[in-house]
């Protein structure tokens, strides 16, 4: 297909971070673009302030008539469910369609494309390489997993000669893709509707791997964890543990809560650098952001400057209230090793502090299979709160709840309880601690405003840096 033919888009699921992406995109080249979504939230509110229009009621007589057209292309998301109405419709009588990662494999095919992958780490690893690439002066198109702080977007629009993609693994998405440079962040099993067996998952990424293609033709692979999973001749190992890699960092620091560290090339050593988002497991995301700009032959120098002016990435250790008395962080973490991550970096950040986290599960696949993970990672936490899961594209799986999870968390009855969103304030209120953490990655970033404005009525102010 070529997109060039191509007048108008519709989006079977806009308000996703991927499908809004791309719905920006087209919509920057003056094209005709609609869409569809479950629920009206922040993103979708922004899409519409940028003119996109969205329909919110899976009804078909709100379709547009160009729908039926050959110049209309519907894209969808797998997280569709096969009996949605809109979707039933359009695969009946549209005559263009394509999955989300058909779209990206079709806009990248003939340029420079550069895939991150890994399960944990994609959106950190892409949003700041994306920033590297921009400040710095290169033509570039990122598409984002997540809201860049600098650019307040998920898209960076700076020209078409490279394209910065995130190569999800769900339902073998980034098989579609052929990058030039490709980057596995991490190897967790996550997805266990799309890899019920560890072997799937790590065929699925060889394969992944062997579609690099020149001009460059290299993956990045972090050391500590592809070493036991695969390995690949067009390889370049980075690493934050051993300096047999040929990218690695180390001597890391931590002066009044913020994170220096050194990083190493192949034949220099750039020294002190900030850590624009603290924890060892961003520090991995940083280094391969880094290893890749200096691989492109970006001057160290912007790569310096673009590294200090980094701002972040929405839900990623987003602090949003901090006084004397309260901290509150909010975080998209929605694995095991997600959350005892965020744990321990709370907790190197701020030492002796009663940390409350209210946690809202994500799939009750996930949740099943991880279940006894989910309970150890938890128990870190002095206080829990634990939300219903969020279903997403999944229907309930019977004896998989909030009720059941925490039953497995070794915590008093005191320290850990479910709650509904409606309640959330009122348990707050009644209880001790020093930090908040909002944690996962369904709809609880919808607590975020009300739990800034309690804060703020009753703390006050926010401290200022």
């Amino acid at each position: 297909m070529n997109l060039d033919t191509i007048d108008s888009f519709y989006f079977l699921g806009i308000g996703g971070m991927g499908m809004s992406s791309l719905a920006r995109y087209f919509h920057s080249m003056g094209k005709t673009v609609y869409g569809y979504d479950r629920y009206r939230t922040l993103l979708t509110r922004k899409l519409e302030k940028e003119g996109i229009s969205i329909n919110y009621h899976d009804n078909t007589e709100i379709l547009p008539q160009w729908i039926h057209s050959k110049k209309c292309l519907i894209v969808y998301t797998p997280a569709i469910p096969d009996n949605h109405n809109q979707w039933i419709f359009l695969k009946k009588y549209g005559k263009n369609i394509k999955k989300r990662s058909q779209v990206l494999s079709l806009i990248t095919k003939d340029k420079i494309c550069i895939a991150i992958g890994g399960t944990h780490g994609k959106t950190t690893t892409g949003t700041l390489l994306g920033h590297i690439l921009y400040s710095s002066g290169k033509n570039v198109t990122a598409f984002l997993g997540g809201i860049s702080e600098n650019y307040q977007s998920n898209l960076i629009l700076n020209g078409t000669e490279i394209f910065l993609v995130e190569a999800d693994e769900f339902d073998r998405s980034f098989l579609y893709l052929s990058p030039n440079i490709a980057c596995i962040t991490s190897l967790d099993r996550d997805h266990i509707d799309t890899y019920p067996k560890e072997e799937s998952l790590r065929k699925a990424y060889i394969e992944f791997s062997n579609r690099i293609k020149n001009p460059y033709e290299k993956i990045f692979l972090c050391k500590e964890e592809s070493k036991s999973f695969f390995s690949n001749k067009n390889a370049i190992y980075y690493s934050v543990e051993e300096e047999k890699a040929n990218y690695y960092s180390d001597h890391v620091s931590v002066k009044e809560n913020k994170w220096y560290f050194d990083f190493h090339t192949p034949t220099e050593t750039w020294k002190s650098l900030p850590l624009p988002i603290p924890g060892i497991h961003n520090l991995k995301n940083v280094t391969a952001a880094l290893a890749i700009s200096d691989y492109l032959k970006i001057n160290n120098e912007d790569v310096r400057k673009a590294l200090f002016l980094f701002k972040g990435i929405q839900r990623r250790f987003s602090i949003h209230y901090k006084s004397i008395k309260k901290i509150y962080i909010d975080d998209y973490a929605h694995h095991p090793t997600e959350i005892n991550s965020l744990i321990t970096t709370v907790k190197k950040c701020f030492p002796g502090k009663k940390i409350l986290g209210i946690f809202q599960p994500h799939l009750f696949s996930r949740t099943k299979y991880f279940e006894v993970d989910f309970a150890k990672s938890l128990e870190q936490l002095d206080l829990l709160i634990l939300l219903d899961i969020y279903p997403a594209r999944e229907f309930p799986i019977e004896g998989i709840s909030s009720n059941k999870l925490l039953e497995k968390i070794k915590m008093s009855s005191k320290k850990k309880e479910v709650s509904t969103f409606n309640k959330i304030l009122e348990k707050i209120e009644k209880k001790k601690f020093d930090i908040l953490l909002t944690i996962g990655a369904g709809d609880i970033d919808t607590l975020i405003r009300p739990l800034k404005e309690w804060l703020y009525q009753r703390y006050g102010e926010m401290k200022k840096k």
